[in-house]
């Protein structure tokens, strides 16, 4: 008989709440905004923090690096397999960005060059042709790749037979030997987007411990630990250290998940702890409603227990309605958290890893259905408990007002309150150090100007002019035509442009100081630069002058430095005329004179403290006048438009022009990375401006639960107390002492509240400290910021139903029962 008085709860159940439509329509909406927002976050948690990589027993899976992310060099890793045993395998990986050409236009994809182990280490089969096989990696074997399911489809138009044909990458032909399964990326961090493999052979820089340009990835041996590997590399690394001095400090042993994740992690859980006091509030809120409705309802329930009706019996039917109000909000929010979701990966733009597999699956939706059960128990459990322990005497005794009402009752109003206020402190709080960060961090001089300014990486790899003696040529035909475009106001190129490329790194050598210790030189970020660089983006030239067109490999060598490494290693006096190596000293050494300090710049990190900062001249860089290596044979070519001063100025409707120009040349050279400035520095704060608009959601809807809250208790109790205000009224009090009264007593709790919020404010928001900038958790401003703010939303909230008892006709509160 246990399923007929289930189903006879539900009937009743839904009469009763058909009966207070209104009431059940603002629980249903109030639970929906909790539980559709925090199912929203949690399935972007799932995604990104807990499934499980696509990689065969990807938690066995580790990155062997420097500084936890810095390269490693041919040589090292090459003793480092030697010398392991916590490894089954140990691999390495290069980034290659070859362009393709013949077989469709010409295009510069992203790709890999691995070893074969690093490959295998994976343990996903590949869904047509097969995985390297040993050997292939060595030097003098075939050409051949792996393309990527992606690359497959929109190259090949999806080819089944594929596999035993070939491409041409930088001019060389490539067997196709493999397709790689949909959505697999490999290795998930670092590069991204990766279109084809090939193998990685090391051969004359095997005995290189200088170059770092390899991501080692390794798998643990069944029954070792992270732990264990970790001691045995410091083991290795503190021994090859000894003999080669400075090639093999701070190397680390991180698991793939964490750098996939990166440092989303702690933003993610912060999110996901506001959003369960989201939650917490709106439970509160329903709490509340149904507080005031079970005391209308108590006589009601209390006759029904007097009837025979057992009272575990009569809070199984109250617990049934909060239970169905928990699973409809759950409905309602599964709505809400579809929408939420496209919202936030929108949001999130390119700071979300893993974004393509965030959605509402089986595991979101069961994830729902349990926070609507544990949330209708939550806000459903005390109230129907209150509202049926009052006895039959006291019920026909109470009536429907009372002078004092019932102090059981007065703690529990109290204590919701009180708690709505500490969580909305919280969160506004956690919102209000969200908006400062942003504030800091659009307020950093970039040091340069975007607006208007499109940066696109031109690769003459494998083409007609990826001959050294024709590269010059080519790019000054490429500058000179695209000078004379209409709406064209400067152009030049960079090896990599700030924020939208690569960042390299080289040691130097001051001429008159002590030469360091190996692996102790200062290093600075690289730049190969044409002439008109630094005009074209607006980076201001502090002291001496830019590079020019004389500064060629028969003329005196020469560089451009920030002024941050000015000031560094020359205070006090001009760096102009001060020379540089980037070799160790000796007797051959070349020397280049400094001819101009400029700005400091933003590199790849937005909010990066200023650092070292090198220009060469790219008439003047050996690598790219005399090298055919690939990573010399493309240039990024910085385009600045003509902008009027007050208007919106986008460099973008030239790129069709200059693609236009460049295939006129050279049909074989593709245009990729293509990027205006604007877009690169709104990317750069992409991931807190996703932390800012969310917490700022979750805050503002959190004061408004709060406020409503605070103002649906008040209007409640005054309510409640309708005969004690007219007793107070007949007696002589005038209506402002009534409404201090009632404003006082709703502040008291309010006040109360946020002061225990703030106390937990300052504990919680040390959380967020990973991803502050310019502001401290504890900042003093933010706290005394929102305490006003939420004063004033609760001395709003109460005076209405205080201005309202105010005006309560004596003799009506008096004949009323």
């Amino acid at each position: 008989m246990l399923d007929s008085t289930i189903w006879q709860d539900l009937r009743y159940a839904w009469r009763s709440l058909w009966h207070a439509r209104s009431f059940a329509a603002t629980a249903l909406l109030t639970l929906a905004l909790g539980i559709g927002g925090t199912s929203a976050i949690f399935s972007v948690v799932d995604a990104v923090l807990l499934e499980p990589l696509p990689l065969g027993n990807a938690d066995r899976i580790v990155a062997i690096l420097h500084h936890k992310a810095g390269p490693v060099a041919p040589a090292n890793f090459l003793e480092w397999k030697r010398q392991s045993t916590a490894f089954s395998r140990i691999g390495a990986t290069e980034y290659w960005t070859p362009n393709v050409t013949r077989d469709g236009p010409a295009e510069k994809v992203q790709a890999l060059h691995v070893t074969t182990d690093a490959f295998a280490l994976a343990e996903v089969a590949p869904a047509l042709g097969r995985l390297f096989a040993p050997g292939e990696d060595e030097s003098g074997h075939e050409h051949v790749a792996i393309l990527a399911w992606s690359f497959w489809q929109s190259r090949f138009a999806g080819d089944q037979a594929i596999v035993g044909k070939s491409i041409v990458l930088d001019g060389v032909p490539y067997g196709i030997i493999g397709v790689m399964p949909a959505h697999f990326d490999f290795p998930m961090f670092w590069a991204h987007d990766v279109q084809l493999w090939a193998p990685l052979a090391l051969g004359s820089r095997a005995a290189n411990r200088d170059g770092q340009s390899l991501r080692v990835l390794a798998r643990l041996k069944p029954g070792v630990g992270l732990g264990s590997a970790r001691a045995e590399m410091e083991t290795v690394t503190r021994a090859l250290e000894r003999i080669y001095p400075g090639t093999n400090r701070d190397v680390t042993v991180t698991p793939l998940r964490d750098l996939v994740v990166g440092d989303v992690r702690p933003a993610l859980l912060v999110l996901l702890g506001a959003m369960a006091f989201v939650l917490l509030l709106a439970c509160a809120n329903v709490g509340h409603m149904l507080l005031a409705r079970g005391a209308v309802r108590q006589r009601e329930m209390t006759i029904r227990t007097a009837l025979g009706a057992s009272r575990g019996r009569v809070v199984r039917q109250l617990l049934t309605e909060s239970l169905l109000l928990g699973v409809g909000g759950g409905i309602l929010g599964l709505a809400l958290a579809g929408a939420g979701v496209r919202a936030l990966v929108a949001l999130g733009g390119g700071g979300l890893p893993r974004a393509d597999e965030i959605g509402l699956d089986a595991r979101v939706v069961c994830f729902t259905l349990l926070v609507s059960l544990a949330t209708g128990l939550l806000f459903g459990l005390a109230p129907a408990v209150r509202a049926t322990g009052t006895t039959v005497s006291e019920s026909l005794h109470e009536g429907g007002r009372t002078l004092t009402g019932s102090a059981r009752q007065h703690r529990m109003r109290d204590l919701l309150v009180a708690s709505e206020f500490a969580l909305a402190l919280v969160l506004l709080t956690g919102a209000g150090l969200a908006i400062r960060t942003f504030v800091a961090l659009r307020d950093i001089d970039p040091g340069f100007s975007p607006r208007g300014v499109v940066s696109m990486v031109i690769s003459f790899a494998g083409s007609a002019e990826a001959p050294p003696g024709q590269r010059v040529s080519f790019v000054e035909q490429l500058l000179d035509r695209v000078r004379t475009l209409p709406g064209v106001e400067r152009v030049s190129a960079i090896n990599h442009a700030p924020l939208v490329g690569d960042q390299w790194g080289l040691s130097f050598y001051i001429e008159g100081r002590s030469v360091p210790k190996i692996g102790e030189a200062p290093a600075a970020t690289y730049r190969v630069v044409v002439p008109g660089y630094f005009a074209t983006m607006s980076i201001r030239m502090i002291a001496g002058r830019d590079v020019a067109w004389t500064d060629r490999m028969d003329a005196p060598a020469v560089v451009v430095i920030d002024d941050f490494m000015a000031r560094k290693y020359w205070p006090g006096q001009s760096a102009v005329g001060k020379r540089i190596s980037f070799d160790r000293p000796d007797a051959g050494v070349r020397w280049f004179t400094v001819i101009g300090v400029v700005r400091n710049t933003v590199r790849s990190d937005w909010a990066a403290p200023a650092a070292e900062e090198v220009y060469v001249p790219w008439l003047q860089e050996r690598d790219y006048m005399t090298s055919g290596g690939g990573h010399v044979g493309y240039m990024t070519l910085v385009v600045r438009a003509h902008c009027a001063a007050a208007s919106p100025c986008d460099a973008a409707p030239l790129v069709p022009q200059i693609r236009n120009i460049v295939s006129s040349i050279d049909r074989d050279i593709p245009v990729a990375s293509v990027r205006t400035m604007n877009d690169a520095l709104a990317t750069a704060n992409a991931r807190p401006r996703f932390t800012l608009v969310v917490l700022g959601v979750f805050a503002g809807v959190a004061l408004f639960l709060a406020t409503i809250g605070v103002y649906g208790v008040m209007s409640y109790a005054v309510s409640r107390r309708t005969q004690e205000i007219g007793v107070r009224l007949a007696l002589g009090a005038v209506p402002s002492s009534v409404i201090r009264m009632v404003v006082g007593e709703g502040m008291t709790i309010a006040l109360t509240g946020a002061a225990v919020g703030i106390v937990g404010a300052m504990l919680l928001t040390r959380t967020m400290a990973s991803f502050l900038y310019g502001v401290r958790p504890t900042d003093p401003y933010t706290f005394g910021v929102v305490s006003v703010l939420l004063a004033a939303a609760a001395l709003g909230a109460t005076y209405l139903p205080a201005r309202r008892a105010s005006r309560t006709d004596p003799l009506r509160a008096l004949r009323a029962e």
